[in-house]
């Protein structure tokens, strides 16, 4: 009798079994069914399903048993982005199993909406057995929401799993995390996690580890930290790298040879690309006295990434390179950008040249572009120029300083006269240089000097990539435009009160040309405002970005402009190079049909990963300020209120141009209100105005290097008799005075009448 009963229960392989072939009948009652299991037989065979899970065998999901190594049939799923072959890739939102993370391949019909990355959707899945990485696809069934909020920050363990301490500013301070969600996270490590459901214990949101980053202390973090938080692809795939190391140095003799001309390459010191060079030749032509023949010569990248490639692919998807104090992140494999297609000193390599023919007074009479192969005599850094010119020339320069520097710098001179014609936005705004040791400190921030060597190769690239614009649009061939549209009214009206709040005016009633904005800028010159001025226009600038629409750029006072001269780190330029092989029929690598087809796609994609890359180098910077002011804390630094919020003011300080909080809870116990439209605080008591420009003395009360945050201590403001928090210790405003000021100190704070 006892032996019929246990025949009446499977065995822990026929459950097994009966659940990996049956995933979508695979509850308790569903078992008990199919096995004729009744009575008191439930109970054995609810022994034998939490066995097999303490043994990680099976997991339940939703009062179901699966093998957790296995995706039941319909899943949700989260969107990858595509692979260098296009592919579309998902993964799964729950995952129990002890292997790696499945890859599930997406196959969707014409009729269905495009998805992207991070969207998540319900699929139905069929397993499949392959070498490709992937064991399911998938088909939609339908879209169920979008990438889950993440977070950066450090992973803490406490007895109740983890917290995690968010370095991102906008992200919460904490974050619960259980401890199945923990990923193997070390306590003090730097970690990317993302929300994983309804608010936990205290009310703080819950999150799961994704991905360990390792020591937030290590010298590379603060860049690793940016790139992870942007979603920065920062190593590329093994397809691109195969193609990038199977390129060959070319010798193309039905190229044009340019290796006579002295094109050099004029870069930053540390520069370890050379996209390109330049050279200036007397013209002889007596129709055209004292004109030259301005070449400027730029790497033929399009030679290497062609259309369709899985290089061009992971270009497109890059966007650009982008810059971060300690590392480089690419646009293309180091194999391309740092060498084939690297201008180097005394190396041959291919090019797409552009020969105008310039008047005295700097206007292009015509131009003409070429393909072909140049051989640069020196690569010199910008003070290297600058230092040659001046008469203090390196020795490798000082062979070049007679038949190389002194033409290209006397053509500068006349398109500084086309310049002053044209009159584009001279914004005043020094680069800020951070230099680090080899441990990744901080060591020094200091603002570059802007040279004239700088200058001139600007005009340079400037001129090239108008030509690049205009041969295209006579060629009648698609291309993309760098736009640049004027400031909207509203952000003109912020300006002109700005303006108006330091005793400058700017009038109304004008069409708004780039002129009428540098007679702004040249009357704050000089005075202790000029910086608030030049920050202040900048802001009401719109932001660039590309467009198969020609609007015309504002501040370079241009009609027609297309970027052209940096195809190495910016995938605008490379259409632009195809563009042109396409309209002189100098190969079969131009503009493919598929470029054609998504230039408005492209055009989107290009212009967002540029503002993901500026955003990620200003966040890098921030944190590295904050390091750097971090072991200072208590120092005293003077400064000028550079922004207004109701929350508090910011100081930009003098020395390091870092821009710190001051809160509004610490000027003292007056309340103020905030006025957005003249950017102003006034205290409702004394009617004491704060507005922008002011010079102000501060304490540094914390520096946080993981989030980049600065909070400072108001200790006295311009000419004022504010009673702060601080300033209440204080009966002088100590070395405001020394060296901070041009002239005498306006005086701005009033009471209102």
């Amino acid at each position: 009798m006892l032996s019929d009963f246990m025949a009446k229960v499977p065995t822990q392989a026929d459950i097994l079994k009966w659940i990996r072939t049956h995933p979508e009948k695979s509850s308790k009652r569903d078992i008990a069914k199919a096995f004729s299991i009744k009575g008191d037989a439930r109970i054995d065979l609810k022994k034998i399903l939490r066995e097999l899970a303490d043994a990680g065998h099976i997991s339940r999901r939703r009062q179901k048993f699966s093998d957790p190594d296995t995706l039941p049939p319909v899943s949700a799923l989260q969107m990858l982005g595509p692979d260098d072959q296009g592919d579309m890739f998902a993964i799964p939102l729950e995952w129990g199993g002890t292997g790696t993370l499945p890859k599930v391949l997406m196959q969707f019909r014409s009729s269905e909406p495009a998805l992207g990355q991070g969207d998540q959707i319900l699929a139905r899945l069929t397993p499949v057995e392959n070498e490709k990485g992937y064991k399911y696809t998938a088909q939609l069934i339908r879209a169920i929401g979008v990438d889950p909020k993440r977070v950066l920050g450090i992973f803490r363990t406490d007895a109740a799993g983890g917290r995690i301490v968010a370095i991102d500013k906008g992200a919460g301070k904490e974050w619960i995390v259980a401890p199945d969600s923990i990923n193997k996270a070390k306590d003090g490590e730097l970690v990317e996690a993302e929300q994983s459901g309804p608010k936990g214990r205290l009310g703080l949101p819950r999150a799961r580890v994704i991905a360990r980053l390792g020591d937030p202390s290590a010298p590379r973090a603060v860049s690793l930290i940016a790139i992870h938080q942007h979603g920065i692809p920062d190593s590329f795939p093994e397809k691109v790298m195969e193609q990038a190391d199977a390129a060959k140095e070319i010798s193309d003799k039905t190229r044009t040879d340019l290796t006579n001309l002295p094109l050099i390459t004029i870069d930053p010191a540390d520069a370890r690309d050379h996209d390109d060079a330049c050279c200036a030749l007397r013209d002889d032509d007596p129709t055209n006295p004292n004109g030259f023949l301005l070449w400027v010569a730029i790497a033929d990248v399009a030679y290497y990434v062609v259309p369709g490639s899985a290089l061009d692919s992971e270009a497109r998807h890059r966007g650009n390179s982008t810059y971060f104090p300690d590392r480089v992140v690419p646009m293309l494999p180091d194999r391309l950008s740092g060498d084939l297609c690297s201008l180097h000193e005394g190396v041959t390599r291919p090019c797409i040249a552009v020969e105008m023919k310039l008047s005295s007074n700097g206007e292009k009479i015509s131009h003409r572009f070429v393909r072909g192969m140049m051989r640069s005599p020196a690569s010199l850094s910008y003070e290297e120029a600058q230092a040659a010119i001046e008469g203090n020339p390196s020795e490798r320069a000082a062979p070049l300083v007679e038949s190389v520097l002194k033409p290209l710098f006397a053509a500068y001179d006349s398109l500084k006269i086309a310049r002053n014609i044209r009159q584009p936005l001279e914004l005043d705004l020094p680069e800020r240089k951070i230099k680090l040791s080899d441990a990744g400190k901080v060591v020094s921030i200091n603002f570059s000097e802007r040279l004239d060597a700088h200058r001139l190769i600007e005009e340079c690239m400037v001129l090239a990539n108008v030509a690049a614009a205009e041969t295209l649009i006579e060629k009648q061939q698609p291309l993309l435009f760098r736009v640049h549209e004027e400031p909207s009214p509203e952000k003109l009206e912020s300006l002109r009160e700005t303006a108006k709040s330091v005793g400058l005016v700017m009038a109304k009633g004008q069409v708004l040309k780039t002129r009428h904005l540098n007679q702004l800028l040249k009357s704050a010159d000089g005075k202790d405002e000029a910086e608030l001025i030049n920050i202040s226009t900048l802001r009401s600038m719109t932001q660039a970005y590309y467009s198969p629409q020609n609007m015309s750029h504002f501040g370079l006072a241009l009609q027609n402009y297309a970027h052209f001269t940096s195809p190495i780190r910016r995938y605008a330029d490379l259409l632009v190079h195809r563009g042109l092989v396409s309209a002189h029929g100098w190969g079969k690598d131009g503009l493919s049909p598929q470029d054609h087809e998504t230039l408005d796609e492209t055009a989107k994609q290009i212009s967002d990963t540029e503002r993901r890359s500026m955003v990620a180098e200003r966040d890098t910077t921030d944190r590295y300020l904050a390091s750097f002011m971090a072991e200072r804390v208590g120092n005293e630094f003077s400064g000028r209120i550079s922004g207004i919020a109701r929350f508090g003011i910011f100081v930009k300080l003098d020395e390091t141009g870092a821009d710190g909080l001051v809160p509004i809870r610490s000027l003292g116990r007056e309340y103020f209100e905030h006025d957005p439209e003249t950017q102003t605080l006034q205290g409702t008591e004394t009617g004491t105005l704060i507005s922008l420009g002011l010079r102000a003395l501060v304490r540094l009360s914390e520096a946080t290097p993981n989030t980049g945050g600065i909070l400072l201590e108001l200790i006295e403001l311009e000419d004022s008799k504010l009673q702060t928090n601080q300033g209440k210790r204080r009966n002088r405003y100590a070395g405001y005075k020394k060296g901070s000021q041009k002239g005498k100190s306006r005086k701005v704070i009033r009471k209102r009448k």
